[in-house]
């Protein structure tokens, strides 16, 4: 997949395009993204995702800090080039773009710069100004502008269409193995081992203390969980806890994660590390002391344990 990020400078010979988000990009947009493929190749054109970055609502502040992305940019692309695209065009969003209408923006972006052949559109999709560009409005610019538009159905599953709002809700809830259904992927994130207290290690469960890449990353709800770390491309199995320790810290407001590798005994301080959820095994909560949050870090390895070796019958989701 090419990636292009340079918008005055593009030549795609037949580009058979879609306009969209595609956070997280989830099984129903992978779907979306074969039949661009298909149509493609029917067409003998190249299919092209167009995306804006950053999110609208991140620019247009609609939700102040509050609102969070599934996917930070360089997961995205990974995700879409596993998609077999041919292209993808990043286009710095603003507030002036936000202002333009769909039939300007087709204009001034699909057909003046990108010369677009085919225009794809999910069965819901809107955008341009105040998002007033539905698929009949659309069709006329298409009509105006001498290019083909055809309109997807939607992606159906037996409990219905699959939505990034939806995954979104799943992970606030700690519902993980049901966000990783509806993604396709192991939902997680990446960052870098930075120093702790070394409380782990002194009761017998050393962690690696890790700080995110991106603070617009969603994060799931806090509590410990059954979790896959990569480091240095091999793969380690592992628990994690995410929120405030409150055994062994008073602030609620100070937050950590902490992750725990099975039968792994290395120094990895400053390393880059990923981290993919499995399952949730539990709320966070306060011992009593030290012995009890230890004993219970036993019990939560063992149900980890359970759960990669799929013994696991009761979860914390």
């Amino acid at each position: 997949m090419m990636i292009h990020n340079d918008i005055s400078s593009i030549a795609i010979p037949r580009p058979v395009l879609t306009v969209g988000i595609f956070d997280g990009v989830h099984l129903g947009h992978r779907y979306f993204l074969e039949k661009l493929n298909e149509r493609a190749t029917q067409l003998d054109g190249e299919s092209v995702v167009l995306t804006l970055w950053p999110h609208p609502r991140m620019v247009l502040n609609q939700e102040g800090n509050h609102f969070k992305l599934l996917n930070t940019l360089e997961e995205k692309k990974k995700l879409l080039d596993q998609a077999g695209l041919d292209h993808l065009i990043i286009i710095p969003f603003t507030t002036e773009l936000s202002r333009l209408s769909s039939c300007d923006f087709i204009r001034e972006i699909l057909v003046e710069k990108y010369r677009i052949s085919h225009l794809v559109v999910g069965y819901n999709h809107r955008f341009g100004r105040d998002r007033e560009g539905d698929f009949e409005n659309l069709k006329d610019c298409a009509g105006q502008y001498a290019f083909g538009i055809e309109q997807m159905e939607a992606f159906q599953t037996a409990s219905g269409r699959i939505s990034s709002t939806g995954i979104r809700d799943f992970l606030l809830r700690g519902e993980i193995r049901r966000a990783n259904s509806m993604l396709g992927w192991d939902y997680g994130f990446s960052g870098n081992v930075v120093g702790g207290s070394r409380l782990g290690r002194s009761i017998g469960f050393p962690t690696a203390n890790i700080t995110m890449d991106e603070d617009y990353k969603l994060m799931p709800a806090d509590g410990v969980y059954a979790v896959k770390a990569e480091l240095k491309g091999s793969w380690y199995r592992g628990m994690m806890n995410m929120g405030s320790r409150p055994t062994v810290n008073d602030d609620p407001g100070l937050k950590t994660i902490e992750v725990h590798l099975f039968d792994f005994d290395r120094n990895i301080y400053s390393e880059r590390i990923r981290i993919s959820y499995v399952a949730r095994i539990r709320d966070e909560q306060k011992f009593q002391g030290i012995d009890a949050l230890k004993l219970q870090l036993g019990k939560d390895r063992k149900k980890a344990l359970g759960i990669f070796e799929g013994t696991a019958t009761d979860f914390g989701e």
